[in-house]
């Protein structure tokens, strides 16, 4: 499947566009490439743009004395982009970090913007993508309350079974709200079960 159609596939999961305002919305549409250990964006920074993710996984994080806290990860076949930032037209408040070598389509949010008013379609996909942002947020932070570093380990990797390979432990632990030490000892017990 060529990448444009990979876009397609989740944008039409979505809502559905007429053939025209399909064809409206691939015109403003940028390929990029990146390496690993690039940054989408640096906390700090103005985001402009939504990524589709072609190829590659990504790390979102913030610093705080010193330290790093890992508050996503993104993969293959999923929107990435600093939100609050994005929203706000305010610096960026995380970093996002390509954790392997990616290939991206940039969606430059001004364009989107007049898209979204052209096209009712198009303003639905805008919505229902805000909603399942906010659904994720949501769960992420019920999970971080109500359940066990292992619970929350099984979640994730139930979820997301690609990060075990292509993630440290060191941002998964992060993730977690544990100490890698801890996502050690509880991925033995894991891997004997």
């Amino acid at each position: 499947m060529d990448s444009l159609q990979k876009l397609r596939q989740v944008v039409f999961s979505l809502h559905p566009l007429p053939d025209k305002e399909w064809e409206q919305f691939a015109e403003i549409l940028q390929y990029k490439s990146f390496y690993k250990g690039d940054f989408l964006i640096s906390e700090g920074e103005q985001e402009h743009n939504v990524y589709f993710l072609l190829k590659g996984t990504t790390r979102n994080y913030f610093n705080r004395d010193g330290k790093e806290f890992t508050v996503a990860f993104h993969f293959e076949g999923e929107f990435v982009t600093a939100f609050y930032s994005l929203i706000t037209s305010k610096p960026s408040v995380v970093t996002i970090e390509f954790l392997e070598d990616a290939h991206v389509i940039a969606i430059p949010y001004n364009k989107l913007q007049e898209f979204y008013t052209g096209s009712f379609n198009g303003a639905t996909v805008g919505r229902k993508m805000a909603e399942m942002q906010y659904a994720r947020r949501l769960e992420k932070e019920m999970e971080l309350l109500s359940l066990t570093a292992e619970e929350r380990y099984a979640r994730l990797l139930e979820k997301n079974p690609k990060i075990v390979a292509s993630v440290s432990v060191k941002h998964i632990s992060s993730y977690l709200g544990i100490q890698p030490e801890s996502l050690s000892r509880i991925r033995k017990q894991y891997s004997r079960n």
